[in-house]
């Protein structure tokens, strides 16, 4: 309730002073074509991200079927509506169910993922500044820079003996820690918290033991692009934003995915408020920005109901193949990926 909650703030920030009226036309004002390519775009994001994940499930012993695995993660994304994050260990539980693929290893193949597509957004960010410095070098020296400087400088006037006895607690952590771990191993579900962390690191480490590590460079950019194209073909749905350049279709990429990130769901009120204000920065007005943000919210939302429901039905009518699967990409069989 908290996550929703936080979610209707925005959207209430976003659309007071916005008349029912406006919004309509400015959505009856869209062309609709643009929205279906837009929408074609998502779809082969979300078969790259299928292969994705499945080049990353590979090191661990598993080849589980594209199908199957894409089910899983419209399942997660689904959940995502649901509640916020709830989504990826959903996927895990999902294509646990269908493959047979120990959740928790799937879990850090997961977090994997998103690490490499934090770094993606992190370049994004910095490639947008260096090209627009200009333009948003008041905006991070004011709103960024600036209060971070005076927080830390704050900080920095804390007692010396405050500092002392942070670094004399650290060292105790440090030198007490086996003496704790092996008093916590005397606890069955310690033990069990154990394994589970150390399947979710096996899963995580699988992106330095893939056999193709160009193809997940490459869809990798391949997943971003049709991100990229799919926000372009939003922007050439609405006359407003149709004679905005490229910079600025990458620089509302960018927002909106922080907006995404956020943790609502589904990037509810969020993705709408931040995406209207940045567009802001172009000259667009807030009640053309909020159809922007709606029309390419909403579309993508719908689609992932959609299919993800589809997906869901799939999943829970789909029986477990993992079990009796071979895996001849590592040369090892059913019996050794259960041990493990």
């Amino acid at each position: 309730m908290l996550f929703l909650a936080i979610g209707i703030f925005f959207l209430i920030l976003a659309f007071r002073e916005i008349s029912a009226e406006e919004l309509i036309s400015g959505l009856k004002s869209a062309n609709y074509l643009w929205v279906l390519i837009s929408l074609t775009f998502a779809f082969l994001g979300f078969l790259g991200r299928t292969y994705r994940w499945a080049l990353l499930i590979e090191p661990l012993g598993y080849s589980p079927s594209l199908k199957n695995t894409f089910h899983a993660l419209m399942t997660g994304y689904l959940a995502n509506f649901v509640l916020p994050r709830i989504g990826e260990i959903t996927r895990c539980g999902s294509l646990n169910r269908t493959e047979g693929i120990p959740a928790d290893s799937l879990m850090g193949t997961v977090i994997t993922e998103r690490i490499s597509d934090l770094v993606v957004l992190i370049l994004l960010v910095i490639y947008v500044f260096l090209i627009k410095i200009e333009f948003f070098g008041n905006f991070l020296y004011h709103d960024v820079i600036l209060p971070v400087y005076l927080r830390v400088a704050s900080w920095l006037e804390f007692s010396v003996f405050i500092y002392i006895l942070i670094f004399i607690t650290l060292l105790l952590l440090i030198l007490f820690y086996r003496i704790i771990v092996i008093w916590l191993r005397k606890f069955s579900y310690f033990r069990k918290l154990e394994k589970i962390t150390g399947n979710v690191a096996r899963g995580m480490k699988s992106v330095f033991r893939m056999q193709r590590p160009v193809h997940f460079l490459l869809l990798t950019i391949f997943i971003w692009l049709m991100y990229y194209l799919m926000t372009w073909a939003v922007f050439m749905a609405l006359p407003a934003t149709a004679g905005l350049g490229g910079n600025a279709v990458l620089f509302i990429l960018v927002v909106g995915g922080l907006g995404m990130a956020a943790p609502v769901q589904g990037g509810i009120g969020t993705y709408h408020w931040i995406v209207s204000v940045a567009l802001g920065l172009y000259g667009i007005s807030r009640e053309d920005g909020l159809v922007f943000a709606t029309l390419s919210h909403e579309s993508q939302a719908i689609m992932m109901i959609i299919v993800g429901s589809f997906s869901m039905f799939m999943v829970f009518h789909v029986k477990k193949q993992g079990a009796n699967r071979k895996f001849p990409l590592l040369n090892i069989n059913d019996n050794r990926a259960q041990d493990e």
